[in-house]
C-alpha cells in the first residue's frame, strides 16, 4: 500500500502535471523535466538554495551581477513535490549583500523544514546573529573569503571566532587551489567548514588535480564537509556530466558523512549576454536528470540517506 507521502509526491497524474509546469510561463522558474527515478528517502534536504522576491519589496544592492524573475517558496513547493524533497537549506543571494529580508522571510514561510545561511559582514551584530539564529539560520556563506592564501586565512579565523559561540558553520566556495597552504587554518577552525560547488573543482582535470588529494585528506580527518553541488559550474558536459562521476565519488568514499548535495535552485547565474539587462533568464538546468546522477555517484540506498538526510539533519539541526 502506498504511504500518505507517496501519494503526495509520487502519484502519475501529480508528476506529469509538475513536470509539465514550467512550459506554461517562458519567464517561470526551472522545473525538473526528467522524472526522478530512484527511490528518494523521506526527510532529504537540498542544501543550496535561493529565495528572490519581487525587487520593490527586497531590493538588490547597488551593483549585483544580475537581476532575477522572483523565485518564491510557492514555487519551491512546486519544485520539492516534484523532486521529493522535505527540506530546504536557503542560501543567501549575492545580489542582496548582508540584507538577509527575504532569505529571513521565507524562512518563515517554510517553518521547521527550512534553515538559512545568511551573508553576514563586520557591521552586523551579536543581536543580528541571536535574531537569525532564532529564525533558523545555521551558518553564514561568504561573498568573497580574502586576497590569496594570507586573506583567506585571515577571513577564516575571522568568522570562526565571530560564529563559535553559536556553532554555526562557515559556507565558502571555490578554495581547492588553496587548500594545502590552508590546512592548518581550516584543522583548526572552531566551527565546520562547508565547501559549495565541489570547491571549484574541474571534472575534466579529474583526482589529480591540485589541491584534491588535499581536499581529500581533509575529508578523511573530518574537518570539512564538501557540497555536492552546482555541478554545471565543473563540467561542460551537461546534461549529464559523466566527467562529474569520478570526482563525486572520490569525495564520498573519503568520508560519506562529510558529504552534502545541493541543487543550487533556481540557477540564479549569470547569463552572457544579459550582463546589462533589467532581468536575466534562470539557467535552464533539468534538475530532476542531474539528481538521477547522484544515484549513480551513491548507489547504495543507505549512503544516500546519509548524504541526502542524515548529514544535513545533524549539521542543521532538523
Amino acid at each position: 500500500m502506498l504511504t500518505r507521502r507517496e501519494i503526495l509526491f509520487r502519484g502519475p497524474a501529480f508528476a506529469a502535471a509538475a513536470l509539465a509546469w514550467r512550459a506554461t510561463d517562458a519567464r517561470a522558474v526551472p522545473m525538473p523535466s526528467t522524472a526522478v527515478h530512484f527511490n528518494v528517502p523521506a526527510g532529504a534536504t537540498d542544501c543550496h538554495r535561493h529565495i528572490i522576491g519581487d525587487a520593490t519589496q527586497y531590493p538588490y544592492i547597488s551593483n549585483p551581477i544580475a537581476r532575477y524573475e522572483p523565485a518564491r517558496i510557492a514555487d519551491m513547493a512546486a519544485f520539492d513535490r516534484a523532486m521529493y524533497i522535505d527540506r530546504v537549506v536557503l542560501v543567501g543571494l549575492t545580489g542582496y549583500g548582508t540584507d538577509n529580508t527575504c532569505l529571513l522571510d521565507g524562512l518563515k514561510q517554510l517553518g521547521k523544514r527550512g534553515r538559512g545561511i545568511p551573508i553576514i559582514d563586520e557591521s552586523t551584530t551579536e543581536r543580528d546573529l541571536a535574531m537569525m539564529d532564532r529564525a533558523g539560520c545555521r551558518g553564514i556563506r561568504f561573498l568573497t573569503i580574502g586576497e590569496g592564501v594570507e586573506g583567506a586565512r585571515k577571513s577564516l579565523e575571522w568568522a570562526g571566532r565571530r560564529l563559535k559561540p553559536s556553532g554555526w558553520y562557515i559556507s565558502a566556495g571555490g578554495l581547492l587551489a588553496q587548500l594545502e597552504a590552508l590546512a592548518d587554518t581550516i584543522a583548526a577552525s572552531p566551527v565546520p567548514i562547508v565547501f559549495d560547488h565541489f570547491v571549484g573543482a574541474r571534472a575534466h582535470l579529474g583526482v589529480t588535480q591540485p589541491g584534491f588529494q588535499s581536499l581529500l585528506k581533509l575529508l578523511k580527518e573530518g574537518n570539512v564537509y564538501v557540497k555536492l553541488s552546482r555541478i554545471n559550474g565543473i563540467s561542460r558536459r551537461g546534461p549529464d556530466y559523466p566527467d562529474v562521476v569520478p570526482i563525486a565519488q572520490a569525495l564520498i568514499r573519503a568520508n560519506p558523512s562529510r558529504i552534502l548535495w545541493g541543487t543550487d535552485w533556481p540557477h540564479a547565474q549569470p547569463v552572457q549576454g544579459y550582463e546589462n539587462a533589467d532581468v536575466s533568464p534562470f539557467l535552464a538546468i533539468d534538475d530532476g536528470r542531474v539528481f538521477n546522477q547522484f544515484a549513480v555517484w551513491a548507489p547504495d540506498p543507505n549512503l544516500r540517506r546519509t548524504i541526502l538526510v542524515d548529514n544535513p539533519a545533524r549539521l542543521h539541526g532538523f
